[in-house]
């Protein structure tokens, strides 16, 4: 690593970096990864360009592809649930809302369910004739099943919850565990977990359904069967933080494995398919991620003892999407830190493995930046956290003066801003800007009374949170008071827009990508998945109506007197293009420059590879014109 003498000096923005738009937007997506029953094969999920492929490895052999055509997408939720293997069988979500299915041995993926609705989180039965799995058709939602090799009708198997996620077969075949809730809920604000006897028949019928845990102010997720068949265990809520539970199939009592002061497992469920657990081979013991502020952990606890032990997983500082191995006591999962592009990982129970990696990774360390936490106390004396990464370059620095920065409000809002690798937070510190990320109340990672401190005050404190953000900046002499950026997307757009409105001196300009501006619009004009999330951010209507506008950044945007670049996708189904479009109108008729960029084929979420490249180009350009070269 070069040291700060050996630098050039350069002024803070204006650095040459290695880091071009071009690369990042060839950077690789992991979004899963899973052993086969031999524990010998992992199947992983590589998505380039918004198109997404499986890919398996035998051990000792080259990765394979498995798929071409169509993109592996589970649609339900936000996505998520995208694929299953196990038995030497793969089945999988497409893009065009079937379900497929191919052998690990198959050439061709054959469909097995018709091109109607959205498919998600498939299982295969243990006797290999089954496939159960989530369908929506955007207004109702279900639990169906369809025949391995897609001979016979879909029929329904559970019905009646407005959602459903993560079934679960029992090993025996004779049980089948998964999580469903209703309206107003969000799965981790309360959800139920089911557990049902299945028939021998000549098709699956559920019969002695019971509701083990759960209700509508207590979460519940990722129900899993031991090897053995005598336990099913799941995790959910205990006061602030979270435990492991075990549920025995004998008896039906109950034991909780872990619970400690601090102990988050889970993230919320804005997908399907989440994994923080896996039972090892031989039933007696648990490998599970610990979730700590957005630093991520490995441990193992011994059922019988109930002791857990920390598994080292330097270098990396998230991890996610654990799969354990079912004949070794092994696992795998995706990996990164701030300085290591993400990457699919095994540990074969000594050692960490690299098995597929995200970026070719031609720069070194000393090309990406380190993690700074900070926190401060917000209005009501709570504390709130963040965390900062300055300007970072191999080959070029500032000296003394004060980097600009940019303020990033992660979206959900219910999300966290993890220490992870991002390309984006590289992009930006690499050319010289500071990049702080706010986990500001209402962010996971906290605990429960940090999740639910954002409950009916959306807008409000979030905004709170980004202004003492910018003045920790400022107070512990990290940035650039005059040149501070305040950016984000979806809900993390709607806090720049209301901190721009309601705080209009403090940020020199705001970016957002397909923003939140009208709460009104959201929630009447969404997808079912949010259609009552309101209900827990602001309040229900119309009883919150006063709140809803005051709050709502278009009926303000006249206000903004900050430069903002905005983003968008024209087909975006929870921030659809129009209501974007007025926004922009709005903050154009109170005199505000606006760069506005819409992108065709684009959603909640930007895919393409040509997409992401324009994107940084254009903001490298709005950021030189507005903020590093403004009068």
């Amino acid at each position: 690593m070069s040291s700060t003498t050996d630098k050039q000096e350069m002024s803070f923005g204006l650095w040459p970096s290695p880091i071009s738009a071009q690369m990042l937007a060839q950077q690789v997506r992991f979004d899963d990864v899973q052993w086969d029953s031999d524990g010998e094969t992992l199947v992983w999920s590589e998505s380039r360009s918004g198109h997404t492929i499986l890919v398996a490895q035998t051990r000792g052999d080259a990765p394979r592809a498995l798929t071409t055509a169509p993109s592996v997408a589970g649609r339900v939720l936000y996505g998520g649930g995208d694929f299953y293997v196990g038995s030497g069988q793969v089945i999988f979500a497409g893009k065009d809302g079937r379900l497929y299915h191919r052998s690990l041995s198959a050439q061709v993926p054959h469909p097995i369910t018709p091109a109607y609705g959205s498919v998600a989180a498939p299982v295969l039965s243990p006797n290999g004739e089954w496939v159960v799995y989530v369908f929506s058709d955007g207004s109702r939602d279900c639990l169906a099943y369809v025949d391995l090799h897609g001979q016979r009708w879909p029929q329904k198997l559970a019905e009646g919850a407005d959602f459903y996620m993560q079934p679960a077969f029992h090993p025996g075949g004779d049980w089948l565990a998964w999580v469903e809730w209703d309206f107003p809920n969000m799965p981790w604000t309360g959800s139920r977990l089911a557990l049902a006897r299945l028939s021998n028949g000549e098709s699956p019928r559920l019969f002695g359904l019971s509701y083990p845990a759960g209700g509508p102010n207590q979460p519940v997720s990722q129900p899993a069967f031991s090897p053995d068949g005598r336990w099913l265990s799941y995790i959910t809520q205990s006061g602030n933080w979270e435990t492991l539970v075990l549920h025995d199939l004998e008896n039906g009592d109950e034991q909780v494995l872990l619970e400690e002061e601090g102990l988050l497992l889970s993230t919320p469920a804005w997908v399907q398919g989440l994994r923080f657990y896996g039972w090892s081979a031989d039933s007696r013991s648990i490998f599970y991620l610990r979730n700590s502020a957005g630093f991520a952990s490995l441990w193992q606890v011994d059922l019988q003892s109930g002791e857990s032990r920390q598994i080292n997983t330097s270098p990396y500082t998230w991890l996610s999407q654990i799969s354990v191995s079912p004949r070794a006591p092994q696992a795998a999962f995706r990996a990164s830190s701030p300085a290591h592009p993400e990457r699919i990982v095994r540990w074969d129970g000594q050692n960490m493995n690299v098995i597929a990696r995200s970026d070719p990774e031609m720069l070194t360390e000393a090309d990406y930046p380190t993690v700074l936490p900070l926190s401060w106390s917000s209005p009501e004396g709570e504390s709130v956290y963040a965390n900062y990464y300055p300007p970072n370059n191999a080959r070029y620095t500032c000296g003394s003066q004060r980097p600009p920065a940019i303020v990033h409000m992660h979206g959900g809002p219910s999300a966290c801003a993890n220490v992870s690798f991002s390309g984006e937070r590289a992009w930006y510190t690499s050319r010289g800007f500071g990049f702080l990320e706010v986990n500001f109340r209402g962010s996971t990672g906290f605990g429960r009374a940090y999740l639910d401190a954002q409950q009916g005050r959306w807008g409000e404190v979030d905004v709170q949170d980004a202004v003492g953000a910018a003045k920790a900046l400022i107070d512990n002499r990290l940035a650039d008071e005059t040149r501070l950026v305040i950016a984000g997307s979806s809900s993390g757009g709607f806090a720049v827009l209301n901190a721009l409105i309601h705080h209009t001196e403090l940020f020199c300009a705001g970016i957002c990508s397909y923003p939140v501006s009208n709460l009104f619009a959201s929630a009447f004009d969404v997808h079912k998945f949010e259609l009552r999330y309101n209900d827990w951010l602001l309040g229900a209507l119309p009883e919150a109506a006063g709140r809803y506008r005051q709050w709502s950044p278009v009926f303000h945007a006249a206000r903004i007197r900050r430069p903002l670049a905005v983003f968008q996708g024209d087909q975006d189904p929870v921030v659809p293009l129009q209501y974007t479009q007025e926004l922009v109108q709005a903050v154009r008729s109170g005199g505000a420059p606006v760069e506005f960029q819409v992108y065709a084929g684009e959603g909640h979420g930007f895919r393409k590879a040509e997409t992401r490249a324009d994107l940084f180009q254009r903001v490298e350009r709005f950021l030189r014109e507005y903020v590093l070269f403004a009068p």
